[in-house]
């Protein structure tokens, strides 16, 4: 025994100074991600897609064809007010529905059928039609994320409000003196002729956490492998005699097995594979089955999740096996630090800072993310996500794949065994002493 007191390695400086340098960055890193992500997404909206529809067919006002829906469309199509923030996407209904849903629309605002001709209808110039304001409608999709629909819905609006105040303004300058001849209720409505109202444009069942449920899943896949990657590390490096493992009170250890670090990757990831057979089903069975999380194509949801489990968990071995003791913390960074900031959930990736987009397209939990919701809220269409999900899966594993045996192949091929090989030198053969 050194006769050391253990407490004094508290003394020790580089103690400090690593665990310092290594935390505080973590701190700072987590800071960044999650606060810079959300502090202002409506500052960084950039092109949000919301679809613009004008269901009106016109009508004759004063012996000529009028079409206001077309007027209020193209005005806020060519609108400044929104800058780049909003993509006015201009379909007919059906198209809209269809991407709705698909997911790839956050709101929608729709002009009526039959819309010029109730408009036209409070200044008395139509022969035709009852006195009764018409209505805009502006469509949410909480599917495609609560925030990204809050925004849609903010920004639709607003439009819609303004479009219907200049409508009003240019009746009311062609009709000349014969507002003051309508009734007081009639000038009220001809200044601002159209109402608004908001619909939900994608319901989605009530046990699905207003949209958020498919972005939750995911993140317990995620999770659940990354965290199992860690578990089954520590195991195999003790089941070959390279680490204790403490039980309690109690040290156990196995006999060494000298094993490659190729070797000690492949015994992992196998051991990954299977067990995430066992873990998917168990986080269906909790979600769907205790929890009554609404859910629908059971069998797919169940590989979908088997699949993304292993992916991930393989990808955290990976990182493990090939950068040691920090390998953790990167794991825990890329899964975990910058995935939930940029996995299109909460916040929309078209409000996110630029540099966030640019993780967002590689991050797994985007991509697994974007399989659950496909699968949750939009009948496992491929477009909507679950297409792009299976890819970048195939795509991160075979990456996984590539770099991990290649640099653990080259660690073996330069002898940097995890275990030096031990050497011995050679003796001299003992002879028979003379008789």
């Amino acid at each position: 025994m050194s006769g050391i007191h253990p407490f004094r390695v508290l003394r020790a400086k580089p103690l400090w100074i690593a665990n310092g340098v290594i935390t505080g960055i973590l701190a700072l890193l987590f800071a960044v991600f999650y606060v810079g992500a959300n502090i202002d997404p409506a500052g960084h909206m950039t092109k949000l897609p919301v679809g613009l529809v004008n269901a009106d067919k016109g009508a004759t006002v004063g012996g000529r064809q009028v079409n206001l829906g077309a007027r209020i469309t193209e005005s806020i199509e060519k609108s400044i007010v929104s800058g780049d923030k909003i993509d006015w996407k201009v379909m007919d209904e059906k198209e809209v529905k269809e991407e709705l849903g698909e997911g790839e629309l956050f709101g929608a605002l729709v002009v009526p059928a039959g819309f010029t001709s109730s408009v036209s209808a409070l200044t008395g110039t139509t022969t035709s039609g009852t006195l009764a304001r018409p209505t805009l409608t502006v469509l949410t999709n909480q599917s495609a994320g609560s925030v990204g629909s809050g925004l849609a819905r903010t920004a639709t609006t607003q439009a819609a409000e303004s479009a219907s105040l200049q409508v009003g303004k240019e009746l009311t300058a062609q009709t000349g003196a014969q507002p003051a001849k309508l009734p007081a209720a009639a000038r009220v409505l001809l200044a601002d002729p159209a109402a608004i109202a908001v619909e939900d444009g994608h319901p989605l069942d009530s046990h699905s956490g207003l949209g958020l449920t498919a972005f939750y899943y995911a993140l317990t896949l995620v999770v659940v492998g990354m965290l199992s990657a860690n578990v089954i590390s520590g195991q195999v490096d003790h089941a070959l005699g390279y680490t204790h493992n403490d039980m309690g009170p109690l040290r156990l250890h196995r006999p060494l097995i000298r094993a490659t670090r190729v070797q000690t990757l492949a015994i992992s990831s196998t051991l990954m594979a299977g067990l995430s057979l066992l873990m998917g089903t168990l986080v269906m069975a909790g979600a769907v089955g205790i929890m009554g999380m609404d859910a629908s194509h059971l069998p797919l949801l169940w590989l979908y999740s088997v699949c993304a489990i292993a992916v991930a968990g393989i990808g955290a071995l990976t990182l493990l096996a090939v950068l040691g003791t920090p390998g953790m913390l990167v794991v825990t960074l890329v899964f975990i630090g910058m995935a939930v900031p940029t996995a299109g959930a909460t916040t929309p990736i078209e409000a996110l800072p630029g540099f966030y987009r640019f993780l967002a397209e590689f991050e797994p939990l985007r991509q697994i993310t974007g399989g659950i919701r496909s699968i949750l809220y939009y009948d496992a269409q491929g477009d909507a996500g679950l297409t792009r999900g299976w890819v970048m899966m195939a795509a991160g594993l075979v990456a996984a794949a590539l770099f991990g045996f290649g640099v653990l192949g080259w660690y073996d091929r330069k002898g940097l065994h995890r275990i030096p090989v031990e050497t011995t030198a050679e003796k001299p053969e003992k002879t028979a002493a003379p008789a």
